[in-house]
């Protein structure tokens, strides 16, 4: 029985799914113009992410974030809008809609942290060969 009801559910209800994770996230208050954009078609370019966005007010930035090494999208990006308010518009009618393809989710972005600074590569004694603690000796 509780088999045939989990079932039932999986059958009938992919959208209410998608609006329970889609209410969860809207929980979040914006504090400031600018949002995350994940699960983007690795397809999408910066022109069509930033008409997708554009109808709901004035965009200072839009940017589908690229790897370094291959120049392909790494799945999400982030939109700043002018105003909180446009924003906020942007938020409740894109989030967990499709964009070429693919379920996008909204979210208020965060605050970059700081990284720590990269660690310095020890020194090498005279002979060529350098320490590593975690294995020993290497050359």
């Amino acid at each position: 029985m509780a088999l045939a009801s989990r079932f039932r559910r999986l059958l009938t209800g992919p959208s209410s799914l998608c609006s329970q994770f889609a209410s969860i996230r809207l929980e979040s208050t914006l504090t400031s113009p600018k949002l995350f954009i994940s699960g983007l078609s690795r397809e999408t370019s910066d022109e069509q992410f930033k008409e997708a966005f554009d109808r709901f007010g004035q965009i200072v930035e839009a940017r589908v974030i690229r790897d370094r090494a291959t120049g392909r999208s790494k799945g999400f990006g982030f939109v700043t809008y002018t105003s909180i308010e446009e924003a906020v518009k942007a938020r409740d009618e894109m989030n967990a809609k499709f964009l070429h393809g693919w379920v996008i989710f909204v979210d208020p972005a965060k605050p970059r942290e700081p990284r720590p600074p990269p660690r310095s590569e020890p020194a090498s004694s005279d002979l060529g060969f350098r320490t590593n603690k975690t294995v020993g000796w290497c050359g």
